[in-house]
């Protein structure tokens, strides 16, 4: 009977752990579309965008930098950056939120940066959760 007891308890606990857990995700996920209002105004994101002033944002996090082929907005230093490597990973896409000019000398985003990590987590998981369904 104590294993039953004990066994019950722990399907309970992970029950409990994995509501929330759903429940921050689910925080962080509304988080991130509030900051991405910020963004709206030069990019889009989601199976039907459209380039803007800045490229679509769809697929961004994993993806090689200045790769959208038809946008044709890119600076020469981003451009630059992508013939040496550069990919945006969660990583990446942090440090260039932070201080884009810093990041990237020479960039035309206008955009000062985000300085909450609330704001980095929410914007990285909205970014991912936003890309193309297959």
């Amino acid at each position: 009977m104590k294993k039953i007891t004990a066994i019950l308890g722990a399907v309970l606990l992970s029950f409990s752990v994995s509501a929330t857990a759903q429940a921050d995700d689910a925080k962080v996920l509304k988080r991130g579309a509030k900051v991405f209002k910020k963004c709206k105004a030069c990019h889009a994101i989601g199976p039907d965008a459209k380039n803007k002033v800045g490229p679509v944002l769809t697929d961004i996090v994993g993806r090689k930098a200045a790769s959208i082929e038809d946008f044709g907005g890119y600076s020469d230093e981003l451009k630059a950056k992508a013939g040496e490597g550069l990919v945006w990973t969660e990583e990446n896409l942090r440090k260039f939120l932070d201080k884009p000019k810093e990041f990237l000398p020479g960039t035309a985003m206008l955009f000062s940066g985000l300085r909450k990590d609330k704001d980095f987590d929410g914007i990285i998981a909205y970014l991912k959760a936003n890309g193309k369904k297959d």
